[in-house]
């Protein structure tokens, strides 16, 4: 089969993907260029499949699992990963990369109008990686174990681990992956960006509440795994995620009532 024809199915099997991932090219275009947004995409992409290929086969960093076949010739595959679950990495590395840098930035608050100041120093700092890399693992304790039961909504049954985990089926060091994967993308992504303030100066376009747009999708991306945990009717896990959603939105409160307070 063609591969337009496989991207076509791609995106009709999975278009939630597809809009999440429209919606970030659209955030990160305005908070910091076309040419870094492509470099971010670019990295993310080729650091998560690395990290799944590896792990289907040796079972580092997430733990042994393997993805089922069952859309091979529908949809785009490389080597025995979906493009599309490796691509989804990006938005989702970006949109934790945005919660680090709202909890550490100075803002500029005039009401709902809040806006980051500007600091290459905050944006390359390792707090920001690594307090991103756990945002970014954080979103996974909500995504996987509603992934894993893919056979019971609309994504449909796509991957199975070798054994099973302790935490909703999932197993702990899929978490840990996430959290290495996480801070490898970020590490490497604010290395190549202070390489690119060199030759291509910083600039974002203004837009009001610009530093609250990526934190929004964030919290769009965890709402719409919790709406399919609770149409599903898993109970407990929809209570877990509540509160992790809830205990994330109550820091980002706590960043706007004392700013000062999680600066660098």
């Amino acid at each position: 089969m063609e591969w337009p024809t496989l991207l076509l199915g791609t995106i009709v099997l999975r278009p939630y993907v597809f809009v999440f991932l429209a919606i970030y090219l659209t955030i990160a275009i305005l908070n910091m260029g076309l040419v870094r947004s492509i470099v971010f995409t670019l990295l993310a992409y080729t650091i998560a499949f690395l990290s799944e290929y590896s792990s289907t086969r040796i079972g580092f960093p997430y733990g042994f699992y393997e993805y089922i076949e069952t859309t091979r010739g529908q949809e785009l595959w490389l080597s025995n990963v979906p493009f599309m679950d490796s691509l989804s990495y990006s938005f989702l590395a970006y949109v934790a990369y945005t919660m680090a840098l709202f909890m550490w930035s100075p803002l500029k608050i005039d009401r709902w109008n809040i806006r980051l100041v500007e600091s290459a120093r905050v944006r390359k700092s390792l707090r920001v990686v690594f307090s991103g890399a756990i945002f970014f693992m954080l979103m996974d304790v909500i995504i996987d174990p509603i992934a894993f039961q893919g056979d019971r909504w609309f994504l449909g049954k796509i991957y199975t681990y070798k054994e099973q985990g302790e935490y909703f089926n999932i197993p702990l060091t899929n978490f840990f992956g996430w959290l290495l994967v996480g801070a490898s993308i970020l590490y490497s992504f604010t290395r190549l960006d202070g390489y690119l303030d060199q030759i291509l100066p910083y600039k974002e376009q203004e837009f009001p509440a610009q530093a609250l747009l990526g934190p929004a999708l964030y919290f769009g991306v965890l709402l719409f795994n919790l709406a399919v945990t609770f149409y599903i009717e898993e109970w407990a896990l929809g209570a877990c995620g509540t509160s992790l959603t809830l205990m994330l939105f109550w820091l980002l409160y706590q960043k706007i009532r004392c700013p000062k307070k999680f600066s660098l």
